[in-house]
Formats: structure tokens, sequence, C-alpha cells
């Protein structure tokens, strides 16, 4: 799922614990929000594996809520919606599709990785991809839902979130031709800080030209 889904559901699923803290409502929303975000900040470093923990922030979400709870307080509640957030990214995008540069042909069999037990899950492909139309009905429907309770400074990062899903589900099909075009004629030390998948889709293509050219000495 693209990361404007994520930030929203994140938040969504803040507003039952900002029940808890009504004076730091706006809070409460935006740590579940910035949960959202969380995981995908190691786009650029091991991706779906550095920062994404499916079971223990999950672990960590069944512990925080109980005890925001009893706490009380806006850090715990803070905390918790933070967690929930982050235990829901990496959750969903095992219902998401793979890792590959254009994952609407679902040729890669790694969604996210698993640390506890040490083995990367398939993806579901309920949502096909990032910016999949699906996902952009997801993000508009959790909007939808946020819109009514969230603030004058909180409807503008929804309405904004919006607008990045809309305009990412417009251009996601021909992203990676894009990439195709520029990142060769990137500087090295640039193409190897993207992300993986770009790399490699690069050196697949490399190959390929490579064989065509022996078949070309070859004669075939």
């Amino acid at each position: 799922m693209m990361l404007p889904t994520h930030a929203l559901a994140g938040a969504a699923l803040a507003v039952p614990l900002a029940a808890l803290a009504p004076e730091a409502a706006p809070l409460v929303l935006a740590a579940g929000l910035l949960g959202g975000v969380l995981p995908d900040m190691d786009l650029y470093v091991g991706h779906r594996r550095t920062l994404h923990f499916p079971v223990y922030y999950s672990t960590a979400a069944v512990v925080a809520v109980p005890a925001a709870l009893v706490v009380g307080t806006t850090a715990s509640v803070a905390l918790a919606a933070l967690l929930i957030g982050a235990a829901a990214h990496c959750v969903a995008d095992v219902f998401g599709g793979g890792l590959e540069l254009r994952p609407w042909e679902a040729t890669a069999d790694r969604a996210v990785y698993d640390h506890f037990n040490g083995r990367w899950i398939a993806p579901r492909r309920w949502i096909r991809y990032d910016g999949a139309p699906e996902d952009l009905l997801l993000s508009t429907t959790l909007a939808a839902g946020l819109w009514g309770v969230a603030g004058g400074e909180l409807r503008i990062v929804v309405a904004g979130a919006l607008a990045i899903a809309a305009a990412y589900t417009v251009v996601r099909r021909v992203l990676p031709s894009v990439v195709e075009v520029i990142v060769p004629a990137l500087p090295t030390p640039v193409v190897t800080s993207l992300p993986a998948r770009y790399r490699t889709s690069l050196r697949a293509d490399a190959a390929a030209d490579s064989e065509t050219g022996r078949a070309t000495r070859d004669g075939r």
C-alpha cells in the first residue's frame, strides 16, 4: 500500500484512543499518523525489513493499549497510538503487493520480513500494488472517516495525504519506465543509495542486453 494510505490508517486507528485523552486528541491522532509512516523510513535501507516488525510492533501494541487505559497519561496514549499505527502498517503490507519494480506483474514472493520467525512473508495481493485504484479507494474512505473528527490543522494533513494518494495513483504505472530512463544517467553513488528494486531492474536490463549482444554475435 502507498504511504498516504498507511498514514491515514494510523490516524484512523488512533481515533478511539483519542477519547482517553480528549484534551490531547490532536496529538494522539498525529502519533497514530506518525506510526503509520514510521516503518517506511527504511525505504532506502532494506525496505520492509529494517523498520518493519509485524510481530514485534503488534506485540508492543497489545501491551501498550491496556497500559494506556490504566495510566491514562497523554504520553501513554500517544505511544499506544504510534505502536498501533506501526503495527497496522507492517501487517497491511502483507496484504499488498511484493517488492518488485512492477508489483502488478506479481513476480516477487517478498512482502514483509518477519524477524520473529526469520523469514519473508509472501504478499497476499488483496490490494494488488501500491497506488492501485483499490488503494486509492481505501485512502479516500479513511480520509472521509477522519474528516469528521479531525481539527483544522489535521484536516489539512488529511486533505494533503489524499491529494498525494490521488496523484501517485495517476502516475504509478508509468513510474517504472521513468525510473529506467533516469536511473542509468545518475552517478553511481546515487544509484547505490536507491531502493533495491531499482538496482535489480537495472541489472536485469543489463543482463538482457548482454544476452541479446551474445545472440547477435553468434548469429542466433
